[in-house]
């Protein structure tokens, strides 16, 4: 069996996990969750073994390399990450409720790599890639990714539990923040549908077909259509935000229990990607151009990440912040991590520009 097979193998996996862990989170049925449990954990096994074999197919090539330097690899590997880190919460505190928070964000990533058409071949690095720091730095840097994902789940749970008056600034900040992620999920959607773009590299699909079905159309009319469709599902996820939290309130959460979980898997975060992402980040920069650091695109965001995370952590400490503005710190932060790694790779030029490889 080869890595093209299982990886898709995985991908529907984790499309049905999602599925069915909306279900348990709406029916509350154990059954339905132990079933979610067991897809995501055979998902999870096939993806673990289709990184394996492509490693492997990489040395029969005789490239031998990790599975990790191109956009598609790790795109892969973050969402290896975020669903290991996932089921070991899960495990340990015996709850599933993150499932359905967590396995969309894998469910869009996976998603994201089909509709703008990511290069799934093997290909030899490129020079700036031929260092020994490379393993360490991205290894310990989407461990670090995948941290901060499952943190923003915590963090937008806790949220959506700790508010329910409309006006209260948190509430409008988890119900924005939501019905974007669905909106930006329905737009793609619409664009593979409409153009069958799939086939084309990212960069053609962003430049020439992104949202060009809905929000960049051609015709007037569509636009405006899909601005206000866009704004009613905001305003419907405002004005009906409060009916998640009654649902959530079912299975016993507690606001305690998520910001010090929010806060732990921060604390294991970022001091990874302190070392992994910056330190040893800055090393590998001066072996493959000469300089710690250049400010390039890619390394000015992740130090804006950084930044937020440590402002997090100083203001838990020192500032004593808890509840509603730690929670959308947290949330925040990894905003700005996904425009770090996905954003700056699409949408700038600079020294990381092989990541749209």
């Amino acid at each position: 069996m080869s890595s093209p097979i299982l990886f898709g193998i995985a991908e529907v996996g984790y499309f049905m996990a999602m599925m069915v862990y909306i279900g348990y989170f709406i029916f509350k049925n154990e059954a339905v969750g132990v079933t979610a449990t067991a897809v995501a954990s055979a998902a999870f096994l096939s993806q673990s073994a289709a990184l394996i074999f492509r490693w492997v197919e990489s040395y029969g090539m005789g490239i031998g390399r990790a599975p990790l330097t191109n956009l598609y690899e790790s795109l892969i590997f973050f969402v290896w990450c975020l669903m290991l880190g996932y089921l070991i919460i899960e495990f340990k505190y015996h709850n599933r409720t993150f499932g359905a928070f967590v396995t969309p964000l894998a469910g869009l990533a996976l998603g994201f790599i089909d509709l703008t058409g990511i290069s799934k071949e093997i290909e030899p690095l490129v020079p700036a890639l031929q260092s020994n720091w490379l393993l360490a730095h991205v290894t310990m840097s989407f461990i670090a990714y995948a941290a901060f994902g499952l943190a923003f789940a915590t963090g937008m749970l806790y949220l959506v539990l700790s508010t329910e008056k409309r006006n209260e600034s948190s509430y409008i900040f988890w119900t924005v923040a939501g019905s974007v992620f669905f909106i930006v999920l329905a737009a793609m959607g619409a664009d593979f549908l409409t153009f069958k773009a799939a086939g084309t590299s990212q960069q053609q699909f962003i430049k020439g077909y992104l949202f060009k079905a809905t929000f960049r159309s051609d015709s007037g009319p569509t636009v405006w259509l899909s601005f206000a469709g866009a704004l009613a599902i905001i305003i419907a996820a405002w004005r009906y935000g409060y009916v998640l939290k009654r649902m959530l309130m079912t299975f016993g959460l507690s606001l305690e229990f998520l910001e010090e979980l929010n806060y732990k898997i921060i604390a294991v975060g970022f001091p990874i990607f302190t070392l992994g992402g910056l330190i040893f980040g800055a090393i590998w920069a001066d072996q493959a151009w000469g300089v710690y650091w250049s400010w390039d695109p890619k390394e000015t965001w992740s130090l804006i990440s950084w930044l937020v995370y440590a402002f997090y952590l100083h203001a838990r400490y020192l500032r004593g912040w808890r509840g509603n503005k730690i929670a959308v710190l947290s949330s925040i932060g990894f905003i700005t991590v996904i425009f770090t790694y996905l954003g700056v790779n699409i949408f700038l030029s600079g020294l990381h520009s092989y990541g749209e490889a």
